[in-house]
This record gives C-alpha cells, sequence and structure tokens, in this order.
C-alpha cells in the first residue's frame, strides 16, 4: 500500500476510535444495569440502521454530484466539522472547558438507568433505547468521516476498513478490561482528529472551488497530497496560539498573614 492509502487507514481508524469509546461507555454502562440482551440487541440495531444510511448516502453523493462539487460539499462539511473539535480541544486546553471524562459518563448513565426502574419483560426499552440512541449518534458521525474520507479518496472499502479496525480494537479492550476505557487520552486524540478533519476539509474545500470555474474541474494544490502536512501544521500552530490567548491565568492562593506573638 502507498502512503495515501495507509493516511486514509489512520485519519479514519482514529476518528473512528474516539467516538466508539463514547459509544462503548453508554452500552456498557446499560448492559451492567439493564441487562446486557437490551442492551446489545440496541447496539445491534443501530448498527443495521447504520448500514442502510451508509449505503444510501454513499451511493447518492457518488452518483449525483460531480467531483468538484463532491469535494466542495464534502470538504465544507468536514472542515466545519473538525472545526467544532478543535474549538472544543482548544477550550479544555486552555482550561475553558472540563476536559471530558468517561468515568463520569458512565455514573451519570448508570444513575439514569437506575432511576428508571426494574424492567419488565424480556427486553427492556429503557436499556435498549439508550445503547441505540448512543451508538447510532456516534456512529453517524462514524458514517460521514468514512464517507468523506472515502468518497474523496475513491477507497471507501479502505475507510470501512479503518473503521472497522477502530470498532474490534475498542470492542477488545473493553471485553478485557471490564470497565470504561478513561485510560485512554481521549482528549489529546479529539485533539489530533480535530486537526486531521480540519487539514483535509480545507484541502478538499479548495479543491472543490473549481467548480465554479468554465469546465467545472478540480483546482490542484502545489505539491499536491503533500499541502495536507502543510495545512495540519499551520493549523496546530494557529490552535496552539489560541490556547496560549485564551488560557486561564492561575489563581494565586492567598497569603494569610502570621500574628507575631508578643
Amino acid at each position: 500500500m502507498d502512503a495515501a492509502t495507509w493516511g486514509l487507514i489512520i485519519a479514519t481508524f482514529v476518528a473512528c476510535f474516539v467516538e466508539m469509546v463514547e459509544a462503548t461507555t453508554i452500552v456498557m454502562a446499560m448492559g451492567y444495569t439493564r441487562g446486557w440482551r437490551s442492551a446489545m440487541a440496541g447496539t445491534f440495531a443501530a448498527l443495521a440502521a447504520l448500514a442502510v444510511v451508509t449505503l444510501a448516502a454513499g451511493y447518492a453523493l457518488a452518483t449525483w454530484l460531480p467531483e468538484s462539487a463532491l469535494q466542495l460539499a464534502i470538504g465544507g462539511l468536514l472542515l466545519i466539522f473538525g472545526l467544532q473539535w478543535l474549538r472544543k480541544a482548544i477550550l479544555r486546553s486552555s482550561g475553558r472547558k472540563a476536559v471530558h471524562d468517561e468515568d463520569a459518563i458512565y455514573r451519570e448513565e448508570v444513575e439514569a438507568a437506575k432511576a428508571a426502574g426494574e424492567s419488565k419483560g424480556g427486553i427492556d426499552l429503557f436499556g435498549f433505547m439508550v445503547s441505540f440512541k448512543g451508538v447510532f449518534l456516534e456512529g453517524m458521525e462514524v458514517v460521514f468521516i468514512v464517507l468523506t474520507f472515502g468518497l474523496n479518496a475513491n477507497n471507501i472499502p479502505v475507510a470501512s476498513a479503518g473503521a472497522a479496525a477502530a470498532v474490534v480494537v475498542v470492542l477488545a479492550i473493553a471485553i478485557a478490561l471490564r470497565r470504561p476505557l478513561s485510560m485512554i487520552n481521549e482528549n489529546l486524540l479529539k485533539y489530533g482528529v480535530g486537526l486531521l478533519l480540519a487539514s483535509f476539509g480545507t484541502y478538499w474545500a479548495v479543491e472543490g472551488i473549481g467548480i465554479f470555474r468554465s469546465g467545472r474541474e478540480s483546482l490542484g494544490w502545489p505539491g499536491h497530497d503533500l499541502m495536507i502536512l502543510v495545512l495540519i501544521a499551520a493549523w496546530l500552530i494557529l490552535s496552539r496560539v489560541f490556547v496560549a490567548v485564551l488560557r486561564k491565568p492561575a489563581v494565586a492562593t492567598p497569603v494569610v498573614p502570621v500574628e507575631v506573638q508578643k
């Protein structure tokens, strides 16, 4: 495989890994409190729905839009999506937003499950719906990432393989540890994913501007794919500047004067 293919696999793997960590936390909370049968039923139902959405959206985008329009549309969405991740990463790094805590999220989900009362019947509706919603919502972001990277690289199978590998790895770690994956520095991963999404989004959106030219052909970057590395470095530098500007000053501890004994 060439460098572009490896880059596609790594980008989709890391991005989907983060989303699967959050979905796994929700499913584990429901499984341990409401029953694994309901939690897994909700999970598989969400995966089936996601498969249908992926096939329908992928076919529609690849069939109805010319290449430059596809690059502009997907690149613009990817840029917006990546900037949202970067914004949260900047706020967390500067101390203006609480750091994402999987243990705290797990406790909140467990408390909500216990407060829902006793389950009646074979399938617990609460556990099913919460698991379905958690996997579907997080999975929609995975679908978006796979489609955008896969369509623009004209290699959806490789992008899907990266996402599938992330799902397998997260599930294997969760099964082995039997607890939320809080030991993983999810905030650092999200920072990295935000940089990747913003950089690829910028790259493809600029290429897609060619839709407005005669011929409607995509624009070309100097250096072609190597410019993605330059864009990653540029977004990293810009984000660190924002972190430095927004960083909260350390609160000075007041000094209590000690009375002098007479």
